[in-house]
């Protein structure tokens, strides 16, 4: 038995496998068929929608300078463009966002931040995770997609 999902340019789908034993159809292996609901996501906040060399997209615009982006729906540059200009200042605007976790996008490549630069961040109980910038996008969005109060630092 085989699943094919169709679906339009742009969207994502939450999947959810419900169990109906009174439905079900026994295969000649003994094993029991499932059936599968599919539901559309429904983002409140802005996406990142791609990325690539040199620039991200949110929401579909290209943007070609470091981000600082909210679940919450806030967003600006970050005063940032690369990692060897990075100090505690950058981390320390971070803190009055209102999130419980900061996703640090460290460029194409992974580099950690010094940790003395997230002592404000600890200080508020706000988790930061680091990976490189792709990851990043993908992780804000699934974490958007559950409510969560995230920011994602991006170094473009």
């Amino acid at each position: 038995m085989s699943l094919r999902c169709r679906r339009a340019k742009g969207e994502t789908y939450n999947l959810t496998t419900v169990q109906h034993f009174y439905l079900a159809q026994v295969r000649p292996s003994g094993a029991y068929s499932s059936h599968m609901k599919l539901q559309a996501d429904q983002a409140q906040g802005p996406s990142l929608t791609g990325y690539g060399p040199g620039w991200i997209a949110i929401n579909g615009e290209k943007v070609r300078h470091s981000m600082l982006l909210s679940s919450m729906g806030h967003r600006q540059a970050w005063g940032c463009e690369d990692f060897a200009r990075l100090s505690a200042a950058q981390f320390d605007c971070l803190a009055d966002w209102g999130a419980e976790l900061v996703l640090f996008g460290s460029g194409e490549r992974l580099r950690f931040p010094q940790a003395h630069w997230l002592t404000s961040l600890y200080a508020q109980r706000i988790g930061v995770e680091t990976m490189d910038t792709p990851a990043a996008c993908r992780t804000f969005n699934f974490l958007a997609a559950e409510g969560r109060k995230v920011v994602a630092a991006l170094l473009v």
